[in-house]
């Protein structure tokens, strides 16, 4: 059962740096860490000038920007090479956008297709693009390990151009170019978190700031005009940055919140056509999109785009001007994005009734050389929540009768999910040996195996699980930011909570402790009831309803009954679907 504890009150001291907020406030950053008047007034009031870094300090940046604006001055093939998830697609189009600003057509823009040629560059790509006459390759979001595909890409005359976030390996750096990758080593540059859309518009950053000031750089006038990108105009690309760094599970901290809370800003006003057709169909209002709408609602339609078709199809969505184009592709990505909702829960179904006939494991293993392994991440995170215990799953697109040929060499690939019980890079590490490729974090992770390898993997697992679990002593309680009474759910207790917004990784959505609350009635909603809703009552009688989508009352160990009394657990928030202004609770538990 999970524990539950209320964060302790500011000190005293705390309470003097705060006094300038409101109790709830002060709460709230303490909570966060934030003791003091000046770092509570970065946080709570992000400023773009003052609040983000220089993009000169990022290593290479000097020579990244000469090498492309001379590329631009020489008219020379660029080619920009984008990861296919919803952090590579938006840094695609700022580049791209960036290069339209400025009237330069010479380039193109490549995303691989998820299934055939997987993540990073291929030699096969670098050999076309050496076909087609690229002179110079930009990665995004990617490239930091491809070290034999740059090296091939020098051998045919391409300069490359890396521009990633992921941790370089430790054999060593591709012979690139130049790399742009605030994780590098030797790089100083102060925020070592970004997104890989967020080194791209560090370079668009810089690039502005040669464009509009070359002599200042000591570097000769390249004939731009001046005013071509006049101050601030990179900023309407923050809508793309924005969607990247709220869906790429980046701490929400330092620049980052920065980038995130501009993009936001950005996002309700973009001029985007593809954005407003997208909006359009989700029935969102544009100047109450939040980050659980980019979580939620964007960013799966971003990622449908590769799990199920073209992901050059979600690219297209954003950089079109066209209105009709624009329509017909938010109409497409929302139609496969409901068919990847459909095959998740098909799987899910698929997986549970798996492993209720094999009885209860310590760690959850399953594949299918049949099974798609982009939406393995989705099941396994499905099931992971649900079974709170590690969640390993596999497969492999194969076309007909190729499983037969392939005979034990063939690799299979996997996601995983930890379910909150055990740190899942260490639990790979130790059981390394099943894997011919892993990676990943304490939550969740990716990994490669064979058929010979897969028949090991449960065995093995459940062995590191035993070592892990006993050498690791993770912590289980939850902790509420504050006590509240449903009198309190108010627009002003809302409105003071959304001051600390965007939500996300490193800055947690506040979560609030309901002592005591009886349940006025209890409900299942939705087209096949498959969601739960309770309604509670304030002192005057005004009902206060508080939801949890895919969830029944069975799913909590709280015994519910009307009239009864429980501990509820829930974040505040406030819905505008359908233009219908409503003040809710969202469920996190009951006990």
């Amino acid at each position: 059962m999970q524990k539950y504890s209320v964060r302790e009150a500011p000190s005293t001291e705390g309470e003097k740096e705060l006094l300038a907020y409101s109790p709830l406030v002060r709460q709230l950053l303490y909570g966060r860490g934030i003791t003091s008047g000046e770092e509570a007034e970065k946080f709570l009031n992000p400023h773009y000038e003052n609040h983000c870094h220089d993009p000169f300090a990022l290593k290479d940046m000097e020579k990244v920007v000469v090498r492309i604006l001379t590329a631009v001055r020489d008219n020379e093939k660029i080619t920009i090479f984008s990861d296919y998830d919803a952090d590579g697609i938006p840094g695609a189009v700022v580049l791209h956008d960036f290069f339209k600003k400025l009237g330069y057509t010479n380039f193109v823009n490549y995303i691989p297709d998820r299934h055939t040629e997987g993540f990073g560059l291929s030699t096969s790509a670098v050999e076309q693009f050496g076909k087609d006459g690229t002179e110079l390759l930009i990665t995004i979001d990617c490239g930091i390990t491809d070290v034999e595909e740059a090296l091939r890409a020098r051998e045919l005359g391409i300069d490359v151009i890396i521009t990633d976030h992921h941790l370089p390996a430790q054999s060593g750096l591709p012979p690139a170019f130049a790399i742009l990758n605030p994780k590098q080593a030797d790089c100083a540059y102060p925020e070592k978190m970004l997104c890989g859309s967020g080194v791209v518009f560090k370079l668009v950053q810089a690039l502005c700031l040669r464009l509009r000031s070359p002599l200042e750089f000591g570097a000769c006038d390249l004939g731009f005009p001046a005013t071509i990108f006049p101050v601030g105009q990179e900023k309407w690309l923050l809508d793309m940055v924005g969607i990247a760094t709220l869906s790429d599970m980046v701490p929400l901290t330092g620049e980052n919140r920065v980038l995130a809370h501009y993009g936001l800003k950005v996002l309700r006003k973009s001029p985007r056509v593809g954005l407003g057709q997208l909006l359009l169909g989700l029935r969102l209002n544009r100047k109450d999109i939040t980050e659980d709408d980019v979580g939620f609602s964007i960013s799966p339609r971003i990622n449908a785009a590769s799990r199920m078709g073209v992901p050059m199809d979600a690219f297209r969505l954003f950089a079109t001007t066209d209105e009709v184009e624009a329509g017909a592709l938010a109409k497409h990505l929302d139609k496969i994005n409901d068919e990847r909702k459909g095959k998740v829960a098909s799987l899910v179904k698929e997986v549970r009734k798996t492993v209720e006939e094999r009885g209860v494991r310590k760690v959850v293993v399953a594949g299918n050389p049949n099974w798609r392994p982009a939406l393995l991440g989705l099941v396994a995170n499905s099931l992971a929540e649900d079974m709170q215990c590690p969640v390993f799953l596999w497969g492999r697109d194969l076309p007909a009768g190729a499983l037969a040929q392939a005979g034990g060499g063939l690799e299979l690939k996997g996601s995983c999910r930890s379910g909150g019980s055990v740190d899942l890079s260490v639990l790979m590490h130790e059981a390394r040996s099943v894997f011919s490729d892993f990676g990943g974090h304490k939550e969740a992770g990716g990994f490669s195996t064979t058929l010979e390898q897969v028949h090991l993997l449960e065995e093995e697992l459940e062995r590191a699980y035993e070592k892990v679990r006993t050498e690791q002593t993770l912590d289980s309680t939850v902790f509420a930011d504050a006590v509240l009474s449903f009198d309190e759910v108010t627009l002003r207790t809302y409105q003071e909570v959304e001051k600390l917004a965007p939500f996300g990784v490193g800055n947690h959505k506040p979560i609030f402790l309901f002592e005591n609350a009886k349940v006025r009635k209890m409900e299942q909603f939705g087209k096949e009831k498959q969601h739960l809703k309770l309604t509670f009552a304030k002192t005057d009688g005004v009902y206060v309803q508080a939801i949890k989508f895919y969830a029944t009352i069975a799913d909590f160990s709280a015994q519910l009954q009307e009239g009864s009394p429980i501990t509820l657990l829930a974040h505040l928030e406030k819905s505008t679907f359908n233009n219908r202004t409503e003040l809710r609770l969202r469920i996190v538990d009951i006990v």
